[in-house]
């Protein structure tokens, strides 16, 4: 079974989590991407979230939230992602750059409009009552 290896920032503020869409996209996504050859999690969660929201993210301050894995959206049935979150603050105002078309604050009610792999997150942090 195939599997791509993903990370994601977790930013919550009042109860709701960022969420971006990228361009020629139907579905919201928690910020986030693929490491590189050599990056460690913090390394490529840092340059990910530099290039897509233009914010430095304190990778020395990043708390590990949990792995995640669903079929991944867009892809054959039987692809699976496995997303592995964090979450930490970040510094600078946060701007839609690079391959992202919108940012969006989205709440627990919002389940519809996100990837598989996202709702699993979405039903933790409301478990977690960290998601209205």
């Amino acid at each position: 079974m195939k599997s791509i290896d993903k990370l994601a920032w977790i930013e919550l503020q009042n109860k709701s989590i960022l969420s971006t869409k990228s361009y020629g996209k139907d579905k919201y996504y928690i910020p986030g991407g693929k490491r590189e050859i050599g990056e460690t999690d913090q390394q490529a969660l840092a340059r990910e979230i530099q290039e897509e929201l233009t914010v430095h993210i304190d990778t020395n301050k990043l708390t590990y939230f949990g792995v995640f894995e669903a079929q991944a959206h867009g892809h054959p049935t039987g692809v699976m992602v496995k997303m592995t979150c964090y979450s930490g603050a970040y510094s600078g105002e946060l701007q839609a750059s690079s391959e992202i078309e919108e940012i969006k604050w989205l709440k627990y009610a919002d389940k519809h409009k996100i990837s598989e792999v996202d709702k699993l997150i979405f039903d933790e942090l409301k478990l977690q009552d960290l998601l209205d």
